[in-house]
């Protein structure tokens, strides 16, 4: 049974389409909402949950459990004023289960391709250990290697290894099956705040897409909203070192114990899972060439998770009896 069912039928110059869902620091949402609303794109279809999707909680009003509500997707359009491509914009509030993920993704691809579409893009975010208060370099990956260098050129970094999850990844991969061309741009978050909204690294993946799709679009307001977002957080780093007098007869916090703070943070947070088996395979490298040790360091240390591997770090090291003849 198919999910989407148009609105009006358009027909649209050479297009690309972005997709987006929630993800970590919302970053992808954020951006393509931004995207949508100040571009002023135009709803044209929608994409019904069908069996992709299952309540899986409620929302609660003034103590009073609300009808669940099926997440729908919503697809807009943008005709570029000038001699650019025109945009597709999808844009959903939730991901499906992850058995229906790929059936899903074909479902919006094969839309897609209707409508004349050859490349799509998506947003993402890369958490690192670094702070907030650092600007938020993008990185990407591309479904082939002549779309690296236009996109180079723009100060993106390459990401040479690791895992994208969720629907702003898989997308890409069943676009490439399909014979269809795209990009993720992956924009820089702390570990500490991935459950927060994140519209710096919004601003910095947005910067990037309209520059290289020659889409003028005012940031102006994304930009405000980043700065707001880390003052927040400033502001909740300097509650935590000095707590008012009247609500705590404890002595403020210090340096160190913040940094205890973010750890915890990024701990709970959870270790990416591309991480996890990049860091797997470079132990099973190591056991075999030892030379591969100071590489698993640096990855270990990148993701401050070298204390939980220390032993099995350390055992490399050790001399094996050799065997006997």
């Amino acid at each position: 049974m198919k999910s989407i069912q148009t609105k009006k039928k358009i027909r649209l110059k050479n297009p690309v389409l972005v997709a987006a869902w929630p993800g970590m620091g919302d970053v992808a949402l954020k951006a393509a909402a931004y995207l949508k609303d100040k571009l002023k794109a135009t709803e044209f279809a929608t994409m019904s949950p069908n069996d992709y999707f299952h309540p899986t909680g409620v929302w609660v009003e003034g103590g009073l459990i609300e009808t669940p509500q099926p997440s729908v997707g919503h697809f807009y359009f943008y005709r570029h004023p000038s001699s650019g491509q025109d945009l597709v914009l999808f844009i959903s509030d939730a991901q499906p289960f992850v058995e229906k993920g790929h059936a899903y993704a074909q479902e919006i691809i094969d839309f897609a391709k209707t409508l004349r579409v050859k490349e799509v893009y998506t947003f993402a975010a890369m958490p690192l250990p670094m702070e907030h208060t650092q600007p938020s370099e993008v990185h990407v990956v591309v479904t082939k290697k002549e779309l690296l260098a236009p996109l180079e050129a723009l100060g993106v970094k390459t990401m040479a290894t690791g895992q994208i999850s969720g629907l702003n990844g898989l997308i890409l991969g069943v676009a490439k099956s399909s014979g269809l061309d795209g990009a993720c741009l992956l924009g820089e978050i702390p570990l500490y705040t991935v459950q927060i909204e994140n519209p710096l690294a919004s601003l910095a993946v947005l910067d990037i897409l309209t520059r290289y799709l020659k889409i003028e679009l005012d940031l102006a307001d994304l930009r405000r909203h980043a700065e707001e977002m880390n003052r927040e957080i400033e502001h909740l780093i300097d509650y935590l070192k000095n707590p008012p007098e009247a609500e705590t007869d404890e002595q403020p916090i210090d340096q160190k114990e913040i940094d205890i703070i973010k750890k915890t943070l990024a701990d709970a947070a959870g270790l990416p899972d591309s991480a996890k088996h990049r860091i797997d395979e470079l132990f099973r490298l190591a056991k075999k060439d030892l030379a591969r040790a100071l590489e698993l360091k640096k990855e270990l240390d990148k993701w401050s998770v070298y204390d939980k591997y220390e032993d099995s770090f350390l055992d490399l090291f050790k001399k094996r009896p050799k065997k006997n003849n």
